[in-house]
Order: structure tokens, then sequence, then C-alpha cells
């Protein structure tokens, strides 16, 4: 398992970026005990009904403030929109500032404080920015309209767990034309891979190996990172889908997965036969994705490609990702190395050269 040194990344061990840390459903009364990057966290749910990312250890004398509290006398653990230690009752402020401590009315010190993560809560997810510099964000979470469209099908995402490997061995996927066809079964009509800044796009056309790909067998793919660790992909076929992986790191070498899918319907609200349409498109799309877990499970860390010509542009996807472990005073110079679109060589860049 081989991690962000290793890889040549940059300065943080952890990217800058909005990163998926939960599902809306997983967080209700009680807070919640993560790991996400190599840190001990507590997500949990205020009276006004915002999620709230804090670091999980106490200032005081370092309990989890996840933790569970046996005594039925002691106080609320929610109060407002600020949260208590469970052992000595110290109580955090969504800031990450403690704002009361039952025994003392004195002035609270300083560094009575933990960090806390900017949150956003959508598409039935919680949304946390990491920053190993701290500072506010500097780009949004991608637009998903179709999830408020209510002619559309929505879903709950599949945690999919977590996968021994660095997310650059994931994100080496925007670029990697040449693996669909042994992994996925896909024979490409066209594919290229363009970058604008925090954004990388993957634009691609094929079917199945066993279509005879005439135009209208074509599914095209309009897939894009906007940041490190949110995939969304559109697909446009017999029913219009939009794919979501979002990906998060846990420790230095190892990735929390989450899968979605939401299909267009036929009406609004849909009907039962676009609910039962959509159950269909969803596990097809869920066993597509896994299909890649047997090879980034088993692999070795790809710390030097052996590129040839016919493979991807590997080299401008990875100088596009290092931006995100960098100080973001440097970003400039990595989409310099990366902004533009790119040719995968022997692959048609557009559908029209396809039909040439």
């Amino acid at each position: 398992m081989a991690g962000s040194a290793e890889y040549g990344l940059g300065e943080f061990t952890y990217p800058r970026g909005w990163f998926m840390v939960a599902r809306s459903s997983d967080v209700e009364a009680a807070p919640v005990a993560l790991h996400l990057f190599g840190r001990e966290l507590v997500l949990y749910r205020g009276e006004s009904g915002r999620a709230f990312l804090l670091d999980a250890y106490c200032p005081h004398m370092q309990a989890h403030l996840a933790a569970q509290q046996t005594s039925s006398s002691g106080a609320r653990r929610i109060e407002g929109d600020s949260i208590r230690c469970p052992y000595h009752w110290w109580r955090f402020g969504p800031d990450g500032r403690c704002n009361h401590v039952p025994y003392f009315d004195g002035e609270i010190p300083p560094a009575a404080k933990v960090r806390a993560y900017p949150t956003q809560e959508r598409f039935g997810c919680i949304f946390a920015w990491h920053d190993p510099e701290e500072q506010e964000p500097d780009f949004e979470l991608p637009s998903i309209p179709e999830w408020d469209d209510p002619t559309w099908v929505q879903c709950t995402f599949d945690d999919l767990g977590t996968l021994p490997i660095h997310p650059q061995e994931i994100t080496d996927n925007l670029v990697d034309a040449r693996h669909f066809g042994p992994i996925h079964g896909q024979r490409l009509m066209f594919f290229r891979s363009d970058f604008d800044g925090v954004v990388g796009r993957q634009y691609s056309g094929g079917g199945h190996e066993t279509m005879a790909l005439r135009d209208e067998d074509v599914l095209d793919v309009d897939a894009f990172y906007q940041g490190p660790g949110l995939l969304v992909a559109r697909y446009s076929g017999d029913t219009d889908a939009v794919q979501m992986i979002f990906h998060t790191p846990r420790d230095d070498g190892a990735t929390q997965v989450w899968h979605g899918l939401i299909t267009r319907g036929t009406s609004a609200p849909p009907t039962d036969a676009d609910i039962a349409l959509h159950r269909q498109y969803h596990e097809v799309a869920l066993g597509a994705f896994t299909q890649d877990f047997a090879i980034w499970q088993t692999k070795g860390p790809a710390i030097h490609i052996l590129r040839l010509p016919g493979d991807g542009p590997y080299h401008r996807g990875r100088a596009w990702y290092r931006q995100f472990y960098n100080p973001r005073a440097r970003a400039a110079e990595f989409q310099g190395r990366a902004n533009g679109s790119h040719e995968t060589k022997g692959i048609p860049t557009h559908r029209q050269s396809a039909a040439e």
C-alpha cells in the first residue's frame, strides 16, 4: 500500500477539496464517529437539522466526542448546534470552539477548541471541505440539477467500503481508455480527456463488444471530476442516467468509496415502471463500476507508469491531480501542465470523426 509521498504528489499527505463523509441517513440523533483523512472525527446533526464535522478528541483530556455516554442524568449531547463531550460536558460549537464548561465561569482558554470542517448536504449525502492549509473552499460542489427534477428517480448511495489503494489509482481511470475493453467489454468509438482548472473531464462513446456499434447504439458519456474525489458521469442513451462515484481518503493509501445512480423517468412523480427500470440500471451501473475492484484490490502501486504511445494521457491526469496535494498558491502551475484537450493515440476524439 503506497502513500502520497511514494507517488510524489506534493507537500500534503491528504488533498484539498470537497469529499463525501456520510450518507444523510447515516446521521440521526446520536453523534457518529468517523475515521477519514487519517484523523478521528465526529459528525453530528444540530437541532437546526444541519450536519457538522469536527475533530473528535476533546482538548481537555482527549475524550472522543462521539463516545457513548451511559449516564441517564447527563446533559443532552446536542444543544442547539453544539455538541457536549461525554466526559466532563464541555460544549463545542460548529466552529470547533468550546462555548461552555458547566463548572467554570471564567474566560474559556483559546486552546479549548477542535478543528471544524465546512459541510454541505446535497444529493442525500454529507460533504466536508478538507484543506491542509485550513482555508475556506475555493471551488464548489458539482452541479447535479437532475437530482431536484421531479421526473428523475433518486437513489440511496451504496457504501462500497474501503479499497486498499491510493485514490491516485482511481482517478487514473479518467484518462485510461484502454481498460474499457478488457475490464468492461466495451468498444470505444471516441474518447478524449479535457482539463480546465479543478475540473477533469472524460468524453467517450461506445457500446458493448457484442454490438455492431451503429450510431444509434452508441452510449455517450460525459464524466467529470470536480476536485479530487467527486466524479459525476452523465449517460445519454435509451434512458438518461447520472452516475455518481464519490471517494474519500481514509488513510494514506486507503480509500472509502460510495456509488449512486439516478435515472430520468417518464412523468413527475416517476411511475412504478420508471422505478423498476431505475433499479435495473442501478444494478448494471454498480456491476460495471465494481468490475474495476478486482484489479484495484490486487494490483501493485503504479508509482511510475510504463507508458506507451497508445496509452492515455496519464501524465496530464497526474499533473492535474497534484494541484490538490500542494499549496493552493501553486494550483495554476499544475493546471498549466494539464489544461486543454488531449487525445489517446489511435482513438478518435469525437463522435463525428469516429463515424467518418
